[in-house]
């Protein structure tokens, strides 16, 4: 080798971890099944109201208080539902601790038999679990046993916020696309434009996890339309007279 020569770098130096890319796609997985919920409630909401009441004001009305109530209570939702993963993640990571301080050498031997069930030697899974406990013992054991990277749990409030925001958005397009067009073309309008959109976030959704896009876009389609069919007739039923 030359002086000017430098040993190769690995190709894989830079790029992101897979766990960090799992991560990030299951927020997006997340944040689009949030604009599909949102898409889907608000529109049978609008459209259940067109169906009853010709009253533009009274169609936004209602549209804009189920886009309010919808984003909290999945902002609400999501904000517990992280809160309760995220105290038992700590209640785990606590005990791990505790168990590493108090019995050390039970919990390597622990570790090493995780890293036999995972097909390496006996002697490889020792020697694993001895480095990986020496440089820090409980982020290996967490993440061997518990699955949980104790530098990465998740936040309640970001996911709250990110599912607000997912429903809102979503929650938009039925919303604007009944109130801006002409009384006669204004349920139409808003089928089509939530068509359009439940089609992308169907195929969205089927590209993130791998899934047939075809069967994704029309289950979504299907459900978005029997759901804006049913509302508005249900409207029909009490239609309201304006003077």
């Amino acid at each position: 080798m030359t002086e000017t020569q430098k040993p190769a770098e690995p190709a894989h130096r830079d790029e992101p971890h897979h766990d960090s890319i799992g991560s990030k796609l299951n927020w997006l997985r997340a944040g689009v099944l949030g604009a599909n919920d949102g898409i889907v409630s608000v529109a049978g909401i609008v459209v259940g109201v067109a169906g009853a009441s010709t009253d533009r004001s009274a169609i936004l009305t209602a549209g804009i208080a189920g886009l309010v109530a919808g984003a909290l209570s999945m902002a609400g939702g999501e904000y517990v539902s992280v809160s309760t993963q995220r105290d038992t993640e700590r209640a785990a990571l606590r005990l791990e601790k505790e168990e590493l301080k108090t019995m050390p050498e039970a919990e390597e031997r622990e570790l090493a038999g995780i890293y036999e069930e995972k097909g390496l030697s006996p002697e490889l899974a020792a020697k694993v679990a001895r480095e990986l406990s020496e440089k820090d013992a409980l982020h290996a054991h967490a993440e061997a046993e518990l699955g949980i990277d104790p530098d990465e749990l998740t936040s309640p409030w970001q996911a709250a916020w990110a599912s607000l925001l997912a429903f809102s958005i979503g929650a938009l397009l039925p919303l604007l696309a009944i109130s801006l067009p002409p009384t006669p073309a204004r349920v139409w309008a808003c089928a089509a434009a939530v068509v359009a959109g439940l089609a992308l976030t169907g195929f969205v959704s089927a590209r993130l996890g791998s899934a047939k896009v075809g069967r994704a876009v029309a289950r979504n389609i299907g459900v978005g339309a029997l759901t804006m069919l049913v509302t508005y007739y249900v409207g029909v039923l009490f239609t309201v007279t304006t003077g």
